[in-house]
């Protein structure tokens, strides 16, 4: 085998996916997970640190994606408007390279190790959308507050879009989540209810 086969990153994932779903993400070791893959465990280390990062590969990529997609919007109604508009397409090309979505929230939902690990990539996310609507010139708490929303918006579509099984498009996705978002809020206001 050579020794930075293409594939074996794929083959790495498949592997731990399978070995989480069969044993619980706790009960897995990177040796396993090599094994399966066909590869050895130092070999395992050049692609990833660690049994947890298999499943957060490329994670890393996001915010800055978000960040720059964001500064690149055009100006929409509002802030919230623009970010989600620049968050379709920043999540039409991620769903384009997520392989396995089902099988991976599932092992991260059984794991609070994991959704710890879930939660700082979502705040990374969250700080990337904040501070390029601060450089668009909205006001800092404003910033935070959009950022927050948006970010959760975001997280609904993709799990919607996992739940169709991935034949819905992201864009479609995310103006479902947005609209719920709109109609949760609007019934708040109009029954009296605070928001």
């Amino acid at each position: 085998m050579a020794r930075w086969d293409p594939g074996t990153q794929e083959r790495l994932i498949k592997a731990a996916l399978e070995l989480y779903a069969e044993h619980g993400y706790d009960n897995v070791t990177v040796t396993q997970i090599a094994e399966r893959a066909g590869i050895t465990r130092r070999s395992y280390f050049r692609y990833f640190p660690d049994k947890r990062e298999v499943l957060f590969a490329g994670s890393e990529r996001l915010p800055p994606a978000v960040n720059e997609a964001v500064l690149a919007a055009a100006e929409a109604a509002s802030p919230l408007s623009t970010t989600l508009d620049a968050l379709a397409g920043v999540g039409a090309r991620l769903v384009e390279q997520v392989r396995h979505a089902a099988e991976r929230r599932s092992v991260i939902d059984a794991s609070a190790e994991l959704q710890e690990r879930e939660r700082t990539k979502t705040a990374a996310v969250t700080a990337a959308i904040r501070e390029a609507l601060k450089q668009r010139g909205v006001e800092h708490s404003r910033a935070k507050l959009v950022a927050q929303i948006a970010t959760m918006v975001l997280q609904d579509a993709f799990d919607r879009w996992i739940d169709a099984n991935e034949r819905t498009d992201f864009a479609s996705c995310l103006r479902t989540a947005a609209a719920s978002l709109r109609e949760t809020v609007a019934a708040d206001i109009e029954t009296g209810h605070p928001v």
